[in-house]
């Protein structure tokens, strides 16, 4: 019994035939579509769509010396990874934006100092043509190594490396952020304001820090190291950070918590020690994701514009690319006025 031809794979020939041009016309529209006239790319267009043909990466790849994908790095620990919401939304706008141009975004993790290795080893290798690097420390090594090889690197935040040189990045606005949180809670009458800082090897650790740092001296109010704690953004450490606050200073009367998940931990301590909230505590976080909403009274937050962020790293990683040279977006942010303050 003679099995059937198997339908050979429409090719770039079948779509010139169809579309009634020559195959270079074909070439160039699948290359960007540059000296190619509107009517002759509309044929190309609905010649593509009416074969079913598919670009051959790999073949595309060996002509262009480029992958055609690129990389989500994420520089922190797998777990991290999946209790942290502001990563996946992050995610999830980059691969929309990437889409759009038909390139997948390839996830990669690298908590430990051999997953960096290995993962820097796979990127310059010349596997993906760029990478979104998310969540970089003081001290990681990998914007520095990427920058060196000559890899186009988008950071989301600003660069805490100076080996990195003038690496290009997104970032929110964290300092007047923090300003506007702070400056809100005093509007409300709150004086004892104690702050639950993020990690002080990271960009927006350091600069909401720094904005609850401002706004007290413009109010007259002195900074007391003491009304600080240093958290990691998890829910499990603002709740620590927050027992501590209370345990030395029972008269606190205002909390800024530099994350949402570590202003959530922050909310059980204030239950457990029974203390209301916003009545004996008002809290603020920053943000704006699913924890704000899930907690419960409802969080007053400072909302990041993650699909801005997300939407602009992908054009200026895409610009890098191409060898265009951006370098810095810095977007605002927006005080969003909820229960707790």
């Amino acid at each position: 019994m003679n099995n059937p031809a198997r339908r050979q794979r429409p090719t770039i020939h079948d779509v010139a035939r169809v579309a009634g041009v020559s195959r270079g016309t074909v070439s160039r529209v699948l290359n960007g579509g540059h000296h190619v006239s509107p009517a002759a790319a509309e044929a190309v267009n609905a010649a593509i769509r009416r074969t079913g043909y598919v670009v051959n990466r790999h073949a595309r790849s060996l002509i262009t010396g480029r992958s055609g994908s690129a990389a989500f790095l994420l520089t922190e620990p797998q777990e991290r990874f999946f209790e942290d919401p502001n990563f996946n939304v992050l995610l999830r706008g980059c691969t929309q934006a990437l889409a759009a141009h038909d390139i997948p975004l390839l996830l990669m993790i690298a908590g430990s100092r051999d997953e960096q290795r290995r993962i820097v080893r796979y990127v310059t290798a010349g596997h993906v043509d760029g990478v979104l690097l998310v969540s970089s420390h003081t001290g990681d090594p990998v914007a520095a190594q990427l920058a060196r090889a000559g890899t186009p690197v988008v950071a989301c935040g600003k660069p805490m490396d100076p080996r990195a040189g003038r690496l290009a990045h997104v970032a929110a606005d964290d300092r007047e952020g923090a300003r506007e949180m702070v400056r809100h809670l005093l509007s409300a009458g709150r004086r004892r304001i104690a702050t639950i800082a993020g990690p002080q090897d990271t960009p927006g650790g350091v600069d909401r820090l720094a904005g609850y740092r401002e706004v007290l001296a413009e109010a007259g109010l002195p900074f007391e190291e003491t009304l600080v704690e240093t958290g990691d953004y998890g829910r499990a450490g603002g709740r620590a950070c927050a027992e501590r606050l209370l345990a030395r200073h029972p008269d606190v009367d205002a909390l800024f918590v530099a994350s949402d998940l570590m202003a959530r931990g922050a909310l059980e301590a204030l239950g457990d020690a029974g203390r209301s909230v916003p009545g004996d505590v008002a809290v603020g976080g920053f943000d704006d994701s699913s924890a704000a909403l899930a907690s419960a009274p409802a969080l007053t937050t400072v909302r990041q514009p993650w699909d801005r962020i997300s939407q602009e790293m992908v054009r200026v990683l895409l610009d890098r690319i191409a060898g265009e040279d951006t370098s810095a977006v810095i977007l605002p942010t927006e005080l969003v006025v909820r229960e707790t303050a």
